[in-house]
């Protein structure tokens, strides 16, 4: 026996068929996905890679980015952490290009295509000087301000340009909420469960380490991967695609430098001083902030309740359940739409 459709179930085939419609076009147009993948977009795009890059000089990089949505739309700057890649936001970027806006995905330093304009330039992971290159690639590109979205590094990056250029952040979310550090926290000694999470850290301060994960570096990012989302099922494709970023010959440097500095076993560069001071006072972000968890995220990171006070803007945190990890734009793109729609309204 067949069931009758009601005008209210009717409306809702034809929403859901014309927003995989537009997604799917989306995709199309900014070459996040080959027609035939297109014709397979029933409730969300099936993205299988960015079409071709842009590259663009700002500060002392070239930077490598995806470009999606309307050149004069509003600004998006999607940022990606480690160990993974700018296919952290392979569905989420076509989504919000569908709803207007102009989607920047870049690599950051040390990942996919993205190169230091002088073989003499630091191989710097500090967090400021990530920050600071994201800053630059708004000037390149004449971003004045923009909405920024982040998870790992990326979630860091975006708190520290809302901290210290507020000016250039009309709002954000943010994967795990606030993560702005300073070497003298680092330093201090946490009990030995959180320090067990943290085991890649330390492997990275010895020379043992910088050597395992020069040889490794596939073997070892997969591994976070599986511990940072243990209930994500990704294949080995989707790994493999992300996986070609981690190939950049700066990749080993800002990876290794980034933990030591964090420890305080490593210096920064001088001119980046005067932000980690302020940094270090963490200071609190007013720009209109969602921060997101996932409710299976294995990787360490803080209890909603002991970052909320530093959000002094208005303000929202939601928990993505259905097994979500670390990488939550990837694991559950809708919901990190939804979170930049809200908070971009």
């Amino acid at each position: 026996m067949h069931s009758l459709n009601t005008p209210d179930e009717i409306d809702q085939e034809r929403r859901r068929f014309f927003g995989a419609t537009a997604m799917a076009l989306a995709a199309t147009q900014f070459g996040l996905m080959g027609p035939a993948q297109a014709q397979e977009a029933t409730g969300e795009p099936v993205a299988a890679s960015f079409g071709p890059l842009k590259q663009i000089d700002a500060g002392v990089l070239s930077v490598g980015y995806a470009e999606l949505g309307p050149a004069d739309g509003p600004p998006v700057i999607l940022l990606h952490g480690w160990p993974y890649d700018i296919h952290t936001y392979a569905n989420v970027a076509p989504r919000l290009a569908a709803k207007g806006h102009r989607v920047i995905v870049p690599y950051l330093r040390g990942y996919g295509p993205t190169r230091f304009l002088s073989d003499d330039s630091m191989r710097n992971g500090q967090q400021s000087a990530i920050a600071a290159d994201i800053v630059a690639l708004m000037d390149a590109l004449g971003i004045e301000k923009a909405t920024m979205g982040g998870c790992d590094w990326g979630a860091r990056t975006a708190n520290i340009i809302a901290a210290l250029w507020p000016e250039r952040c009309k709002a954000m979310v943010s994967v795990s909420g606030y993560l702005i550090g300073n070497q003298q926290a680092g330093k201090l000694p946490l009990p030995p469960k959180d320090e067990l999470q943290w085991w890649y850290q330390f492997y990275l301060a010895t020379d043992r380490g910088r050597a395992g994960y020069e040889k490794y570096t596939r073997d070892f990012a997969r591994l976070i991967w599986q511990l940072a989302s243990p209930q994500w099922n990704f294949d080995d494709a989707t790994f493999e695609r992300s996986a070609a970023a981690l190939d950049n010959p700066d990749h080993v440097a800002i990876v290794v430098h980034n933990y030591r500095w964090r420890l305080g076993l490593a210096a920064g560069e001088k001119h980046y001083d005067a932000f980690e001071e302020r940094l270090a006072q963490a200071p609190v972000i007013g720009v209109p902030t969602v921060t997101l968890e996932g409710d299976a995220n294995g990787a360490p990171h803080p209890d909603a309740s002991a970052y909320a006070k530093m959000f002094s803007g208005r303000y929202a945190h939601r928990v993505v359940t259905g097994g979500i990890g670390h990488n939550l734009p990837q694991e559950a793109p809708q919901a990190f739409v939804d979170a930049v729609v809200e908070v971009d309204a």
